[in-house]
C-alpha cells in the first residue's frame, strides 16, 4: 500500500490485531461472520482506517489495518470491540444467553506493528548515523536550547 497523507502528516502505520469472543466461545457462524465483516468495514470508513486484510473465524478475529497516527492501537481496539459488541447484540440478541456476563469480547487482544520495507535494525542504523549524514546540524546549540 502507498504512503498515506493527512493534513500535515505522511504515514505508513499498520497494526495486526487478534481478539476472541468471551470464553473463546465458537459464536461466530457464517451469518454472524458476514455481519461482523460489514461492521468492521463501516468502522474502518468512519475512523479513516484502511483494512489491509481481515479474517473472521468462529472463535477469533484477525484485523490488519493501516491507521493514521492520531489513532492509538488501544483507541482503535476500544472502538472496534465496543461498537461491534453493541451492534452484534442488537442484531443477534440470542448471543447474550450464551455469554453469561453479557460481554461479547474477551478483555484483551493481541496487537503488533508491521512495517513493509523498514526493519527495526534499519531504523536504529538510520538514527545512529544521523550525525554522519548531517554534520552541520550538530555543531551548535539547538534553536530552542537555553544559552
Amino acid at each position: 500500500m502507498p504512503i498515506r497523507s493527512g493534513s500535515s502528516t505522511r504515514y505508513d502505520i499498520k497494526y495486526h490485531f487478534v481478539w476472541i469472543p468471551k470464553y473463546r466461545k465458537r459464536l461466530l457462524n457464517s451469518v454472524r461472520q458476514a455481519y461482523l465483516r460489514h461492521l468492521l468495514g463501516r468502522i474502518a470508513a468512519e475512523w479513516d482506517l484502511a483494512i489491509v486484510e481481515m479474517e473472521v473465524m468462529e472463535d477469533h478475529v484477525h484485523l490488519f489495518v493501516e491507521a493514521p497516527p492520531r489513532h492509538s492501537p488501544a483507541k482503535i481496539m476500544n472502538v472496534v470491540k465496543s461498537v461491534t459488541a453493541r451492534e452484534m447484540f442488537a442484531k443477534f440478541p440470542e448471543m447474550r444467553r450464551t455469554l453469561w456476563a453479557g460481554h461479547l469480547w474477551a478483555d484483551g487482544y493481541y496487537a503488533a506493528t508491521v512495517g513493509d520495507k523498514v526493519t527495526t535494525e534499519a531504523v536504529r542504523r538510520y538514527i545512529r548515523d544521523q550525525r554522519k549524514h548531517n554534520p552541520s546540524l550538530h555543531d551548535g546549540p539547538a534553536h530552542d536550547a537555553p544559552p
